[in-house]
């Protein structure tokens, strides 16, 4: 061919793309999906308190904290023990490619968009909003587990335990008419009541603060997500004891909890995990329906404000049925829940028995947990094994087409969530 007409063809050519390209936009690139994740929000119960394994926590610094040494300040980042075994590593979310706990032992409704370091007794993480934003810049978040009320400005679920426990071994190891002075003062020695626990003013105004809280989470994901399509699964919080304990905990050398002075008893349920007065149980768990009551109100407020939004509530408090501390005489083991444990002295080495044990010993011990609460912050959590039933029961709510859902565990250990 003749070179002016193959230079004729390509000028041709070159004014007949010009042309289809005016006339028919050429298509951009296609942008590559972020992919999917799944990211926990709250407090302990959530995190993975109890469960081990805890991973290093990212402080407000951008610095990874390990674990620092029992006798570090419990307000180190790594406290928040985020466990590789929480429910949300362990449940089985088809579709979910990435998973982020974001969740803090401890943690407040004022920690959502404050960072914790700033009140009293907080962790020196970043605020979790702070932190869902930093994920939602490479992920599309599409399932959030938010666990939030147990601690708030009126009470929080580690004081409560504190309070009931430190009552029944005061009452066990020391007469009425003896003087029992922890770090704190004097410890009472009667059974915890509902007024004890929460009243109803406190649990109204930390159903309000919850409320505002997760408000701001809603917002905020509502800004970020990619694609704008998520599910939040509000989970609420399940007891580690029973209403009644196993015959065998009632009495022990012919004394019951009424009596004054029970420290064959007192060291028979420390041992099993489960120091508390059988009259205190029904209060407790009277306390664990109100925080569930707050968790269902904060949901059920929110889904009226938030109409198109996608919220579950997950009614975990019979998870663990069967299976609570000292409901089997083998307690602990088998159990759903950690016992309460203690050190003597910030060693890193936990007491399994107070058998034999004075009251000053006893007294050193406990106040172990008042000067470094991180040594005994694992007691009444749900353990690895609970975290996995609580990973079945996030599954069932993250795929049903229920606005509100309870998890439940029957008598041979089989799981349901409807």
């Amino acid at each position: 061919m003749p070179r002016f007409r193959r230079t004729a063809l390509a000028a041709a050519l070159t004014i007949v793309t010009a042309a289809l390209s005016t006339a028919v936009a050429l298509p951009s690139p296609a942008t590559a999906a972020l992919p999917t994740a799944a990211v926990a929000l709250g407090d302990s119960f959530i995190s993975g308190e109890g469960a081990g394994a805890y991973t290093p926590v990212i402080d407000v610094n951008g610095v990874a904290q390990g674990f620092p040494g029992w006798t570090a300040p419990n307000n180190n980042a790594y406290f928040c023990h985020r466990s590789a075994n929480a429910s949300l590593n362990q449940a089985n979310l088809p579709g979910i490619q990435n998973r982020f706990n974001l969740a803090c032992s401890g943690g407040q409704p004022r920690d959502i968009a404050t960072a914790s370091a700033a009140r009293e007794k907080g962790r020196t993480v970043a605020a979790q909003l702070d932190q869902l934003r930093a994920v939602a810049q490479t992920q599309d978040i599409d399932l959030v587990l938010i666990g939030l009320g147990s601690n708030n400005s009126s009470f929080t679920f580690g004081s409560v335990a504190e309070k009931c426990a430190n009552r029944f071994i005061a009452d066990a190891w020391t007469g009425w008419w003896e003087f029992w002075a922890y770090l704190n003062g004097p410890v009472e020695q009667k059974p915890c009541s509902d007024a004890d626990l929460a009243t109803a003013a406190q649990l109204n105004a930390a159903t309000a603060e919850t409320t505002a809280a997760v408000r701001q989470i809603l917002t905020t994901l509502d800004q970020v997500d990619a694609d704008g399509q998520h599910r939040v699964v509000f989970q609420d919080y399940t007891n580690p004891l029973p209403l009644e304990l196993n015959p065998a905990f009632h009495e022990e050398d012919g004394r019951d909890d009424t009596r004054d002075k029970f420290r064959e008893l007192g060291a028979e349920r420390y041992a099993a995990g489960c120091p508390i007065h059988r009259a205190s149980l029904a209060p407790g768990h009277r306390f664990s329906q109100g925080l569930g009551g707050i968790v269902k109100s904060t949901r059920d407020a929110l889904a009226a404000e938030f109409p198109s939004a996608d919220l579950v509530y997950l009614n975990v408090q019979r998870a663990f049925d069967g299976a609570r501390l000292c409901e089997q005489t083998s307690s602990p083991t088998g159990a759903l829940a950690t016992p309460i444990r203690l050190q003597d002295g910030a060693t890193g080495t936990f007491v399994t028995s107070l058998a034999g044990k004075d009251k000053i010993a006893i007294q050193r011990i406990a106040n172990t947990c008042v000067s470094y609460f991180q040594t005994c912050q694992e007691s009444w959590h749900p353990n690895a094994t609970g975290h996995q039933v609580l990973g079945q029961c996030l599954a069932g709510a993250a795929t049903t087409a229920a606005r509100a859902v309870a998890c439940v565990r029957a008598g041979n250990g089989t799981i349901s969530v409807s």
